[in-house]
């Protein structure tokens, strides 16, 4: 596999969870390197950018709401297939249907809330990290 580069959030649920370490953990053991990591506030216009896609559905005001509400952890993640290991490790979206050994798995409870989000190509990743590390 190619060597990528990919952005991955903790979100606020999984940072006010105490789920940092963890979820790091497993980014490092499955080989990932964290280029870069930084806690701190989505501002609106990175969430209104990040999730563009998402405008005019009916989820859309919650999830900007709830992805400004409190801290998370944005990071650069690299490595071979860093993209596809790091949706993997993720899990399913919706932490109902995620596989247990998964991120959201273990540690989402529910759809609005599931813990961490990742770039789903190299495309969007290039984007989001151009987002939250201009």
């Amino acid at each position: 596999m190619a060597q990528q580069k990919t952005y991955t959030m903790i979100k606020p649920d999984g940072v006010r969870n105490g789920h940092i370490g963890e979820i790091v953990n497993r980014f490092e053991r499955a080989g990932l390197k964290i280029e870069r990591m930084e806690l701190g506030m989505v501002t609106d216009e990175q969430a209104k950018a990040n999730y563009a896609e998402h405008e005019g559905k009916p989820f859309y005001d919650g999830l900007i709401s709830y992805i400004t509400s409190g801290p998370v952890v944005k990071m650069v993640v690299s490595g071979d297939g860093a993209v596809a290991k790091c949706r993997s490790l993720m899990g399913a979206t919706n932490p109902a249907e995620a596989a247990p050994g998964t991120i959201r798995g273990d540690f989402g409870l529910i759809m609005d809330e599931n813990v961490i989000h990742g770039s789903d190509s190299p495309e969007s990743a290039e984007r989001e990290i151009g987002i939250f590390f201009a």
